[in-house]
């Protein structure tokens, strides 16, 4: 793609909603000179900022092609704040503040001990930010990248991650109870001490995971590919349907009235554990190896 074609496409669709460059550079993160060095064809955003691009400035990607006609934005540009009217005893209304950070490059940004973050935070570019003991509950995060970020202590429970990329994030002692992941690629992230109550992953892959200690109650893992991770402690009414497993391994671990329903259990490994007689037989019909498992007493 021509540099100078492209800076005066986003020229040109910008001024058509009415932003300034400054406004549109603080929406995407960066230095206002950025954004008048791409209208001027000095430089050319790269692909991920072209997404938000489009976004921002309501046009299709094929807007900044060349063969494309350079028509202006067919949808309102999404606003990164809105103003939430709130009801007060005397019957006047004050205007509060609601944030949507979605479509941020946030890296090595420290949102340590974030707060009252209700809305969304997706399609986002997040890499070694730092999020400690923060509220997270309740978001929507979706088409997310989130690479080496460090979600210590904080609480994500009710949240939904839908079709993002999750790698080498620390969750420690978090708590993800009854937290959704779908469509997600979680890889090399550290869930030790975190409390995974409730939590679901569906049509998701699982992968060289650390979960040491982590609470597995109703956690769920549905049409979800597992692979190299080590399950140990207690696992309790939890489920796993339409799963493969590749490398798992069940250790030092108690399974209570836990449901496998799978083609093949062969990829699962059990060293030391006990289960009781219903999830015995689950894991006895899935033709699972029953070496290092035995029956809990009544």
């Amino acid at each position: 793609m021509e540099t100078r074609m492209i800076g005066n496409k986003i020229a040109a669709a910008r001024k058509k909603i009415n932003i300034s460059q400054a406004q549109l550079a603080q929406r995407l993160f960066i230095s206002a000179q950025a954004v008048g060095k791409w209208e001027r064809g000095e430089s050319s955003p790269d692909i991920t900022t072209i997404n938000r691009l489009a976004e921002i400035l309501g046009v299709d990607l094929n807007y900044f092609s060349e063969s494309f006609p350079s028509e202006g934005p067919t949808a309102a540009p999404a606003e990164p704040l809105a103003k939430q009217p709130v009801e007060l005893p005397s019957g006047k209304q004050e205007k509060k503040l609601t944030w949507d950070m979605s479509r941020g490059n946030w890296v090595d940004a420290d949102f340590s001990g974030l707060k009252n973050l209700h809305e969304k935070f997706s399609a986002s570019n997040m890499q070694r930010c730092k999020f400690a003991g923060s509220d997270m509950s309740g978001l929507l995060l979706k088409g997310n990248n989130v690479d080496s970020c460090d979600f210590s202590g904080s609480n994500i429970s009710s949240s939904h991650f839908q079709h993002s990329h999750l790698v080498n994030n620390l969750f420690h002692d978090c708590s993800l109870e009854d937290a959704e992941f779908t469509g997600s690629h979680i890889k090399g992230c550290n869930f030790s001490g975190a409390d995974l109550t409730g939590m679901t992953l569906r049509s998701s892959s699982f992968q060289k995971n650390t979960i040491t200690n982590a609470v597995l109650n109703r956690t769920s893992f549905n049409a979800t590919d597992i692979s190299d991770v080590v399950f140990d402690g207690t696992m309790e009414d939890c489920y796993f349907e339409n799963c493969t497993f590749t490398r798992v391994t069940f250790q030092n671990l108690t399974l209570t009235n836990t449901f496998f329903k799978n083609k093949s259990l062969k990829g699962i490994r059990f060293i030391d554990c006990q289960a009781d007689r219903m999830t015995y037989e689950f894991l006895k019909n899935g033709k699972a190896d029953l070496t290092g498992i035995s029956l809990l007493t009544a």
